[in-house]
């Protein structure tokens, strides 16, 4: 289907002078995370601008980013913006850093209001640990804020790249309140949604806060509300999700679109899948400053002494001819924890030592618990997170268990063929674009795959791994297989930016020039 092509990158590709992109995030790394939105929010803006674009990063100023730390500082023609929300007034300003990489350095803008974001969590009460009431507010703030702070800045995007929810009703302002600003006139908007299940879905009266015309609220109200994403898949250029398989599921199918398939079907031809890349400066078993032992693929056997190490961490014994089946995740449906309770007990009569580091459901929470009292000479469990036992895992396991229901790009499992880590996935979303089935005969292939969404084809899939285990010649050769992929930030860095030229061209003559 020609909504889900994926965009092919060429040895050359039309490329204008560089581009103007304003990327849009809630959260960024290192000043706010609660998930993988943060981690791409980091390094994304970073690759494109390796390849000769001008691109800055907007996000909140949340009351917890510290000044000091990350060098933020005034800027003087931001200081006063009104912004109206309902029929209040807020009056924000923007502040400035950067992100700063391995090889360029990001202009980061701040958008501060003290009311909406002097607060200690980014969209949940830490203390009733659910939503802020006024989260339809503070995005429309943020949404407002964003397109004021670039009128008195006078710096004018080409692009202007959206994520989520949060930063979803830019492109619905772009067309109806500011439609007749010379300003944005040629603006184009890119929406990329990372998770569908996160909407923005408020009452109809956060509607009206918004200060959107009425006339269009039949138009993106869904099921009686105003949805935020909804609103800005409608009204924006095009649509990416983050991975090809994935932009096919939720057009596809309804409950994995969590009910915007319908829409989403509307704008199939706007419609990309765009895998996200891994930082490899991070996730890279040579230069991993938290494992023991580094490594690559041409001393892959040294992989070896970082399970050691690992098992040690768990006081389980080691030994060779034992595999490490592990995952590093969300303890939720989602990720298929479900799968894992159906059949844990049979996964505990297989040849194998299992280790977890997660938190979540507390149901889930409790099983591992009681799984490791049960089995405590096979079984490792970390409830919360460690960045470091993170990487230690990804080094020190044999095998990557991701059995999700639907994972709309996933990390863990590229993190995983770059350690020589075998992962085990469902084929679903960005697991199936990124596992290859191993096959035995031809030598091709880097995973192992089940399609059913089922705790005995999970089970299947497993015990065929641990099969191909036992063949020390057969598993090296799988190991080396995934090492070699590349995943990097520049691959996909390359197709987005070959989308903002496909969204650029002909207001822009294109001329052709080597793709960095």
């Amino acid at each position: 289907m020609s909504s889900q092509k994926n965009l092919k990158i060429h040895k050359e590709f039309l490329m204008t002078q560089p581009l103007n992109i304003l990327f849009l995030s809630s959260e960024v790394v290192p000043f706010a995370k609660t998930g993988g939105l943060a981690d791409v929010s980091f390094a994304l803006p970073q690759a494109i601008k390796e390849l000769g674009h001008e691109i800055r990063v907007m996000m909140p100023k949340y009351g917890f980013i510290s000044e000091r730390k990350f060098g933020i500082h005034e800027i003087v023609r931001l200081r006063e913006i009104d912004i109206p929300v309902g029929d209040k007034l807020q009056r924000g300003s923007a502040k400035a850093s950067f992100i700063v990489g391995q090889k360029v350095k990001v202009q980061v803008y701040f958008l501060e209001n003290e009311f909406y974001y002097n607060r200690d969590g980014l969209y949940v009460d830490s203390k009733t640990k659910k939503d802020y009431s006024d989260n339809d507010e503070r995005f429309i703030f943020f949404c407002k804020g964003v397109l004021e702070s670039l009128k008195k800045l006078g710096w004018r995007p080409d692009i202007i790249h959206c994520n989520d929810w949060q930063t979803a009703l830019v492109p619905v302002y772009l067309k109806t309140l500011y439609k007749n600003e010379p300003f944005f006139n040629g603006v184009k908007t890119v929406l990329t949604i990372h998770n569908i299940g996160y909407q923005g879905i408020f009452g109809k009266e956060s509607f009206y806060k918004s200060g959107l015309p009425d006339e269009i609220f039949r138009e993106i109200e869904h099921n009686g509300n105003f949805n935020f994403l909804k609103a800005g898949i409608l009204y924006s250029d095009v649509i990416t999700t983050v991975s090809p398989t994935y932009a096919k599921e939720i057009i596809s199918d309804d409950e994995l679109g969590a009910g915007l398939s319908a829409t989403l079907k509307k704008r199939r031809k706007d419609v990309y899948g765009i895998l996200n890349g891994v930082d490899y400066s991070v996730w890279s078993p040579e230069n991993d400053k938290y494992i023991p032992v580094p490594y690559s693929i041409q001393t892959i056997e040294t992989k070896y002494e970082n399970k050691k190490a690992l098992l040690k961490h768990f006081g389980l014994e080691y030994n060779e001819e034992i595999p490490v089946v592990a995952q590093i995740s969300r303890l939720a449906e989602q990720k298929g924890f479900d799968l894992i309770a159906e059949v844990i007990d049979e996964m505990m009569k297989l040849d194998i030592q299992y280790i977890v580091l997660g938190t979540g459901d507390p149901k889930y929470e409790e099983m591992l618990e009681k799984i490791k009292r049960k089995y405590p000479k096979k079984v490792g469990v970390h409830i919360g997170f460690s960045e470091e036992l993170a990487h230690l895992i990804e080094a020190g396991a044999d095998i990557f268990l991701m059995p999700s229901r639907y994972e709309p790009c996933g990390l863990n499992q590229m993190y995983s063929l770059r350690y020589g880590t075998v992962p085990v996935v469902r084929k679903t979303g960005g697991l199936a674009d990124t596992v290859e089935e191993f096959n035995s005969k031809t030598g091709r292939g880097t995973g192992f795959l089940f399609e059913k969404y089922s705790g005995q084809d999970l089970l299947k899939a497993l015990k065929k791994a641990l099969s191909t285990y036992k063949i020390r010649k057969v598993w090296l050769k799988l190991m080396k297989n995934g090492m070699t992929k590349d995943f990097s930030w520049t691959t996909s860095a390359k197709k987005y930016v070959e989308l903002y030229q496909k969204l650029m061209t002909p207001q822009k003559k294109a001329r052709t020039v080597k793709a960095k």
